[in-house]
This record gives C-alpha cells, structure tokens and sequence, in this order.
C-alpha cells in the first residue's frame, strides 16, 4: 500500500456544502432549540466507545453538518491514510519515517490485520517491541521490590517527560507506597535543586530519558545530577542511574550501564507507551503497565476499524475541523473534573500543537485556512474559580471538553458528588445561559462543549482517553493535510539558543538584531 494522495480539503465539494450550511444556519445555531426539536439528541449525538463514554450533543451541530464532515472523511481520503498508518507506510514524509507507535501497545499475539501481515517490517518490530517491554518491565519489578531505592527521579523533557508525569500523577490510586517518584524537565536549576534537596544518594534512581541522549535541558540536568551524586558520596553510578534512549554508547561513556531503547517511528509525544514509560511501570507494576497498554490497544482497534460515523476520534477530530474553519474559534479549553488528570491539559497542549501547529501541507505548500487551535485548560473546579467568568461571559466562544469519572478513586464522604454536580452545572450553564436584561448577570449560552465520562480512572480507561485523544489529533491533520509527525518549529530556538550562550560569556553582541543586543548587555551589565 502507497501513502494516499494529498487532498487539498477546502478544494472538495464537502468543504463547499459546509460553508454553505454555515452561512446558512451554522452561525446562528441554537443548542436549546435544537434540544426542543429534537427529544432524542441525546442519544442521537453521543456513543459509547472502549472506556469512554461521549456525550457531543451540546456541540453545534445536526445531521446535516455531521454527514457533510463524514462526506469531507471520505473525500479527503481519512481511511486510507488512517490505514496506511497501521500498514506501516512512513506516512511522516519529512523525515521519511514510518508512525507506528500504536505497535507498543499491540498484544503480542495479536490478530493483525492482512496489510500489516504482510509487511515483514511490522512483524520484525513487534517481536522487537515486546522483547524491549519484557526486558523494561522486568527492571520496573526489580526496582518496586528494592527497599532501598525510596525516590525515582525522571530527568527528560517534553515528550519524555510531560507523558510519563501526567500518567503517573493520574494513577496515583494504583501506585506502589515507599516510592516517591519526582519529574524535573526544565533547564532551569531552581527545578532540580528543590528536588536534589530531598534526596539521599543511597536511596535515588535517576532515569535519563533522551532519545538521543544529546537534548540540552535533559543532558545539563543529567550531568548536574552526577555531580550532586558523586558529591554526597554516591559511589555506584551504574545501579543508581539508567538510560531510556537509542544512544547507548553515550549513555555507557556516561557510565549508565542499564539502557532501554525505542525506535525512529515513536514521535516523542506518543513515546508514553515505549521505554519512556518506566516511571509509570515502576509506580504501578508491570501488570498494571500491561493493562495500560491494553486500553489504549481498545481504543486503537476502534479507530482502525469503527464505521466513520461511530468512530468516536473521527467524529472528535471532524468536530476540530468544523470549530476551527468554519465557525473560527481560536481555542478549546479542557477541563478535567478529575484532581489526578491535572496534568492533562498540558500533555495535550503537546501533543496536538505540536502535532498540528503546522501552517504547509505534506508537500511544503502554504494552507489557505487555519489548522491546530490553542489547547488550555486546568482542573475542576478551580478552574471556575479562575477562568470560567471568560467562559460563561466573554466575548470569545470557547468550546470546552469536560472529562469527568463516575466513581471516585477516594473514600472521603460527599466531595464527588460535589465534583460530579459541578461539572454536570457547568455544561448545562454553558448551553442554556441565563437572561438578565441588565446585562451583567446576563448569560448568552449557547456554548458548545463535548463531554467525555468513565467509568473509573483505571490504567485500562486512562490508555484509552489518552489514546482516544492521539487518533483524534491524526485526524484532523489528515483533513487539513498536514504531516501531524514531525516538529521543526521547535529546531530554530535551540540553534540560536547556542548561539546566545556563547555570547553571554564573551558579551559579543555582532551580528545580533536591536532588541536581543540590548537585552544581552542589559543582562551582562554589573
């Protein structure tokens, strides 16, 4: 199977009879009519799919709009990319890679499907892959079971760092007692010397999560944290630290001995399933890693194979694109109802800006329309303590994603049904508004949001959400014909960064625009 042509989606015919809907009745949509028209909306606008159940029937839309999003699918050639994908194709053409990091959570007799059967490739990395797991999750076992080691530091960043601290915060219900695990990503040394500060040497493990064991703000942490170590006497670097990386040899000069490595087809914002994922698998164990896996492999299986129009990632990802080009909104908010998820507005905040932030297709051509939105959020409910007013009464329309879990992972009498009441009001509130003909207790409503609900926060249900939300990314890149799996934007600011260190020790400022000039002697001066 070749990689689909590129489809320029505002040149099909869908694109042409969604804007003419827009123009139409979208701008002027009204949800609470639409609930007066239509007693069954409910259940006409929401599904269940594996651990997560999605209400979309407070969003702007109707069977119209929707069939015009499944007709722009189909025109824009979504299921052969998506099956190119699980085919192996190196769809991510930039870099001339393969994306296959659904291969890490693939059981390891799995029915694949006969395209994937047939390409020895994909066989030859699934052995590898479960062979890298058995041996990684063997290690997380050894060390669960090492009363000595107390504290787990995991030194990376941004992919490496942002997966693995989100999932480990979020499970915190299954994690192992006696070990505390601690996340330091930024350059800044104020981050790993709070943390150096609680620690014993004896008692530590550093995990040195980079791929290719050359990012700056990992490797100066890493190098820092030697130093720290040797300083208070720790004498065995081999046993207190490992690597999570490709580049061994660096990592042995290092003197890391135990090393786990991943491949080029595993982005960094989809590497939570890989290797990188050790900090998780130390805090829940090797099953619970296994049943992580397994819901986000769930939720695969139902985006490879579900009818378009009860595939809940594509009809998620056709939502983005009918918010984002046709009623213009810059930003969608997330908010989870869920203390443990609250780091999961900024792990999304990666992987789909990161992933869509793009503004040229495949090919390096500009796009005529808009792609990724701003992604923003915190927990229920202190976000309504802070950010809500905007929400309920801006000038700006923001839809919002609520994530909610039916049962508590807590004993403590009345605090969830508070929680749960909250987040159902909030959405309510957000649709039907409020009138006050004095204006400022006056609610405008008719604010869209999606409503995403399970069962329990489980490591099987958070692979899945976090999942759910991966395929979701893919297809709206896929639509807006982007490759959502490469991230040059973030290239140019390390290489000038270089540039600036060099130049904050010699005061050289030749060369340099206006601005970073003074900015340069104004920080040197004294």
């Amino acid at each position: 199977m070749s990689a689909p042509a590129t489809f320029r989606c505002h040149q099909t015919a869908a694109w042409a009879g969604l804007q003419a809907c827009f123009d139409a009745s979208g701008k002027t949509f009204d949800l609470r009519e639409a609930f007066a028209a239509n007693p069954r909306r409910f259940s006409d606008f929401s599904q269940d799919a594996p651990h997560v159940f999605a209400d979309l029937s407070k969003n702007l839309i109707n069977a119209s709009v929707q069939a015009l999003l499944l007709d722009l699918a189909h025109q824009c050639g979504l299921e052969q990319h998506r099956d190119a994908m699980f085919a192996g194709e190196k769809i991510n053409r930039t870099e001339d890679r393969a994306v296959m990091h659904f291969l890490l959570r693939n059981p390891p007799r799995a029915q694949v499907d006969r395209a994937q059967a047939a390409t020895e490739k994909i066989a030859n990395e699934l052995s590898l892959v479960h062979e890298t797991l058995a041996a990684m999750l063997t290690y997380a076992e050894q060390v669960r079971v090492d009363g000595a080691i107390t504290d787990i530091v995991n030194i990376g960043i941004g992919g490496s760092d942002l997966g693995p601290q989100m999932a480990v915060l979020a499970l915190e219900e299954f994690r192992l007692p006696g070990k505390r695990l601690h996340f330091v990503s930024n350059v800044d040394g104020h981050e790993l010397a709070g943390v150096l500060a609680q620690l014993q040497p004896q008692n530590t493990l550093f995990l040195i999560a980079s791929k290719t064991f050359t990012t700056t703000e990992t490797m100066t942490n890493a190098v820092s944290a030697k130093l720290w170590f040797e300083a208070q006497g720790g004498k065995d670097i081999a046993r207190h630290f490992a690597a999570l990386t490709t580049n061994v040899a660096a990592a042995n000069a290092f003197g890391i001995s135990t090393t786990f490595g991943f491949w080029d087809w595993v982005g960094g914002r989809y590497s939570l399933w890989s290797a990188i994922g050790l900090p998780l698998a130390i805090a829940i164990g090797a099953q619970g890693f296994r049943d992580f896996l397994a819901g986000a492999h769930a939720m695969d299986e139902h985006f490879r194979s579900a009818p378009l129009e009860r595939n809940l990632p594509v009809r998620l990802g056709l939502l983005d694109v009918w918010y984002r080009n046709f009623h213009g909104f810059t930003s969608r908010s997330i908010a989870p109802y869920s203390s443990a998820l609250r780091r999961l507005p900024a792990y999304l905040q990666q992987l789909e800006m990161e992933s869509n932030g793009k503004r040229v297709d495949v090919n390096g051509q500009a796009l005529p329309f808009a792609t990724a939105p701003v992604l923003w959020g915190e927990p229920g409910t202190n976000g309504q303590h802070a950010y809500f007013q905007m929400l309920h009464q801006g000038t700006d329309v923001v839809p919002v994603e609520f994530v909610a879990v039916k049962k508590a992972g807590h004993g403590l009498p009345g605090h969830h049904e508070k929680l749960l009441a909250n987040v159902l009001a909030q959405a309510q509130a957000l649709m039907l508004g409020k009138h006050d003909a004095g204006g400022h207790k006056h609610f405008p409503g008719n604010r869209p949001s999606t409503f995403l609900l399970l069962d329990e926060l489980t490591p099987a249900s958070l692979g899945s959400l976090i999942a759910l939300q991966e395929h979701r990314v893919f297809v709206s890149g896929a639509i807006w014909g982007i490759n959502s799996f490469d991230q040059w934007g973030v290239e140019l600011g390390k290489v000038l960064a270089r540039d600036i260190e060099a130049r904050l020790a010699t005061g050289d400022d030749t060369g340099l625009d206006g601005s970073t000039s003074g900015l340069l002697q104004k920080i040197i001066s004294g």
